[in-house]
């Protein structure tokens, strides 16, 4: 790990995020996973599900706690969201809890699931290429043209604070924690995560976790910058992000052990165990961590608990079926992102 100069999130930041989502957010529950990862000798493998988030996935708590901090003026003209899918879906919904309208800027391959999950809670939807660069452009044009308010998904330490209180409840619910494995997209969960199990638990290891297919935190740690990848591609179509956010990238040069790559082969699997033998319906992005664990690429702590942090569950059942195998699937072919 490197020090950096760019200002990090504060544990009173963190704190303060919680505050604003009591009531609010779902406390979601740590699971003991010996189902799906045999128990090591020094400690047991749990997984902390997002997908039982509301809105599906862990993006309401940076969505609400953005919306919580704007002026009321501000956050009354609006407010526009770019992203993938899950981004959307919490800024819609933050949107809602606060009575203001939110439109979100979504790719043409946005899956159904996510699409309808944006719509049902109230955003109005556009569609506008399929790069980060082609959602961010409309949603700036958006915010000229009417006057609403950015909401980023992912590079802004109010973001990073509020997906930080995953790890914040975390470490109180697990003290004995050793070892959090987290998804990298954007790197506003990871570096929220990171953060704060590492000032509330300095000896514990964060290992981030990102597709093959979109190799982003690697590259940047290899460079000591974020990088731009061009294209990314993979079934995990929340974390396809070209490049890291550059306030998450700091985060994770100060507080990210290690990252590992998973290849796509790994993700069914993991979901089909999550889904068998937990119940719990992970989306690929979802279930990459736990698939980390299962391959082999990062071993369970020795001296310790261990926590895969899956971070959301939105996917349809027709994508479900298609990226299980299952027959009555719907063929979808693989999300792909530049």
């Amino acid at each position: 790990m490197t020090t950096t100069a760019t200002p990090l999130v504060t544990l009173d930041a963190l704190r303060a995020a919680a505050a604003a989502l009591r009531g609010v957010a779902v406390r979601t529950p740590l699971l003991p996973a010996d189902d799906v990862v045999p128990p090591t000798a020094g400690g047991r493998v749990w997984v902390k599900p997002e997908m039982l988030q509301r809105g599906g996935a862990f993006k309401l708590r940076g969505a609400y706690t953005f919306l919580a901090e704007l002026p009321p003026a501000a956050r009354a003209r609006g407010v526009v969201a770019p992203s993938s899918g899950n981004h959307a879906q919490a800024v819609a919904l933050a949107a809602r809890l606060f009575g203001v309208p939110a439109t979100v800027v979504m790719p043409t391959t946005v899956t159904p699931a996510k699409r309808a999950g944006a719509e049902r809670l109230g955003a109005r939807i556009e569609l506008a290429g399929t790069t980060t660069a082609d959602r961010m452009g409309r949603a700036m044009e958006l915010v000229r043209e009417s006057g609403a308010v950015l909401v980023p998904p992912y590079d802004h330490p109010t973001i990073i604070a509020g997906q930080g209180t995953a790890g914040l409840e975390l470490v109180e619910d697990l003290p004995t924690v050793k070892l959090v494995l987290v998804p990298v997209g954007g790197g506003g969960l990871s570096a929220g995560v990171a953060t704060a199990v590492k000032l509330l638990s300095p000896g514990t290891r964060v290992v981030g976790v990102e597709p093959a297919g979109a190799p982003k935190l690697t590259r940047a740690r290899a460079e000591g910058r974020p990088v731009h990848l061009g294209q990314t591609k993979g079934l995990a179509d929340g974390l396809l992000a070209v490049e890291v956010g550059t306030a998450p990238f700091a985060h994770h040069q100060a507080y990210v052990d290690d990252v590992v790559v998973v290849d796509d082969a790994a993700l069914p699997p993991a979901m089909r165990a999550l889904l068998d033998r937990m119940k719990l319906v992970a989306e690929p992005s979802g279930a990459i961590t736990l698939a980390a664990l299962r391959e082999g690429l990062v071993a369970p702590a020795a001296d310790g608990d261990t926590v895969c942090v899956l971070s959301g569950g939105n996917i349809e059942w027709p994508g479900l079926c298609s990226v299980l195998g299952a027959p009555d699937g719907s063929g979808a072919p693989a999300a792909s992102g530049r």
